[in-house]
């Protein structure tokens, strides 16, 4: 459950359905790397940026993570497909698994994304306050 505060995104309107998404900065298992949040069916959904796969990041420019229909986030290096709403694999060399979720609520005009004990908040950094 997401809890009231946590680490500013972006914009709630910065966010279209199945259009680009939005990175951030995030220490994930102790290592610096990125999270990114989408909207889909009209509601914003956050995972960290590594493909199930290979530990890659999927976008194919920073921010475009749905494959041309829109209907699934592809990774940018080998093709696996997961479902924009569960992180779980829909196709290619990801089979049985899934994105990494990160707890993300929609609030006051704004997306936030929630801390938890493996993905941290990397740090005070322009684009990002707490609330």
């Amino acid at each position: 459950m997401v809890q009231e505060g946590g680490v500013f995104v972006c914009e709630a309107a910065a966010l279209v359905d199945a259009g680009k998404g939005m990175r951030f900065p995030v220490i994930a298992y102790g290592h610096p790397t990125t999270g990114f949040v989408i909207r889909y069916g009209g509601k914003p959904f956050a995972y960290l940026n590594r493909c199930a796969h290979v530990p890659i990041e999927l976008d194919w420019s920073q921010g475009n993570f749905f494959e041309s229909g829109g209907q699934y986030l592809m990774c940018s290096t080998h093709g696996a497909m997961y479902a924009p709403d569960t992180g779980s694999c829909v196709g290619g060399p990801c089979r049985g698994g899934r994105l990494r979720p990160i707890g993300v609520i929609e609030r006051d005009g704004g997306i936030w994304w929630q801390p938890d004990d493996m993905v941290q908040a990397a740090g005070d950094s322009a684009s990002s306050r707490t609330g």
